[in-house]
């Protein structure tokens, strides 16, 4: 029996998942989203709810190209750690980026260990090819610039690690 479950998120959920944020992002563990980019992504959003409908964990799936997605703001709150609730978003993360033809995952991440398990191994620099990257090099957003290692972003970088995997 379990005692949580995952789902996609909804608008409802988005202020939960801002107040769970800021914990890690005051230990410098994810970076900071503002409530109208949450609210924004929430299609992206799967939630972990426990038995009462509570948020305990969420995760985001963003499409960064036409076979690559990143595994975004995944946390899971403090007292379900070791209860398989990350592994059940990202799980459940894998599924939605299958339905839409995504055959690559990327994160960006302190938690190498976990997604080793997962089947993710670090990457190095040059992970698309040089037509993709001229096309992602153009778009604004943050993540995107974390995955190609644009220089300027790496005054910002948490120190984290990338990493990829190549979905079955």
């Amino acid at each position: 029996m379990t005692d949580f479950s995952v789902r996609p998120a909804r608008a409802a959920d988005m202020a939960a998942v801002h107040e769970m944020l800021q914990p890690f992002v005051m230990r410098r563990i994810l970076l900071g989203k503002e409530l109208v980019v949450l609210y924004e992504a929430t299609q992206e959003f799967v939630v972990a709810v426990d038995d009462d409908d509570r948020v305990i964990g969420c995760g985001a799936l963003h499409v960064m190209w036409e076979h690559l997605g990143e595994v975004r703001t995944l946390l899971v709150a403090d007292e379900w750690l070791h209860r398989g609730v990350g592994r059940a978003i990202v799980d459940r993360l894998e599924d939605n980026a299958r339905e839409l033809g995504i055959t690559r995952l990327f994160c960006l991440t302190f938690e190498t260990a976990f997604f080793e398990r997962r089947g993710f191994t670090e990457i190095g620099e040059q992970v698309v090819s040089p037509d993709v990257y001229s096309q992602l090099v153009r778009s604004p957003d943050e993540g995107i610039a974390e995955f190609l290692d644009l220089a300027h972003v790496k005054p910002n970088t948490l120190g984290n690690t990338r990493m990829l995997k190549q979905l079955a």
